[in-house]
């Protein structure tokens, strides 16, 4: 089993949920996240800004803000996951930057607490 977690854009959403749909992916969690990727944020500025240098955090201005994201756990087995992965990129691919991330991570274990089934019958 995988978990795939993916940060997409807001406006994004409902496109994401109807691409897991059509992939197979009835169950998911979303949760709202805030963000922001390297960007074009020179790291020297950057660093001035962490030691306190009021110059460069004006500099910084609206680049160094944290901008709303969903984030989007799928549990799946091993054998979807790139058919998953494929469904979030197509639905949420522009080609700008903020497009988003996707990770993909072992699971040890699940288990269904309702009925106590673990692996993947837990998640079928």
């Amino acid at each position: 089993m995988k978990e795939i977690i993916a940060v997409v854009r807001m406006n994004m959403m409902n496109q994401t949920k109807k691409a897991l749909t059509e992939a197979g992916i009835d169950a998911f969690f979303a949760h709202e996240a805030q963000g922001r990727g390297k960007g074009f944020i020179n790291p020297a500025v950057l660093e001035g800004a962490g030691q306190g240098y009021e110059e460069a955090a004006s500099l910084l201005g609206e680049k160094g803000k944290l901008y709303p994201k969903r984030m989007v756990s799928v549990i799946t087995r091993d054998e979807l996951v790139d058919d998953v992965v494929q469904a979030i990129i197509l639905a949420n691919q522009t080609g700008k930057p903020g497009d988003g991330k996707i990770f993909v991570l072992p699971v040890g274990d699940s288990i269904r607490v309702r009925t106590g089934e673990t692996g993947e019958k837990s998640i079928a």
